[in-house]
């Protein structure tokens, strides 16, 4: 029975951990990221899934977020990020600095 009690509590935890989560998606085609500016929920956790639709890789960079992170090309990666205070938060694409540039907007 003890078992089953923290079973229970380890997916009861599980559960609100991912209901405190948004998800969002940012895709790479054209060496652009759309949307350029992402709009999501300040004080929340964010779950960003970057999907690269070039065939060369991309990498998803953010000195602000503290995150750098290669998407492969044709591939997908997922980045958890906050939760974050409002504000706006640049990333780019480093292997195509002149067109891969974005910001979350936190709100």
């Amino acid at each position: 029975m003890k078992w089953f009690s923290a079973t229970c509590l380890a997916l009861a935890c599980h559960v609100s951990l991912a209901a405190d989560t948004h998800e969002a998606t940012i895709v790479i085609e054209d060496h652009r990221f759309a949307p350029a500016e992402l709009v999501v929920p300040a004080d929340r956790k964010v779950k960003l899934t970057v999907v690269n639709k070039d065939n060369t890789p991309e990498e998803f960079e953010s000195y602000e977020l503290n995150r750098e992170k290669i998407v492969v090309g044709n591939g997908q990666i997922v980045v958890f990020i906050g939760p974050l205070k409002p504000g706006r938060y640049p990333f780019f694409g480093e292997f195509h600095m002149e067109t891969a540039k974005g910001v979350l907007i936190a709100e």
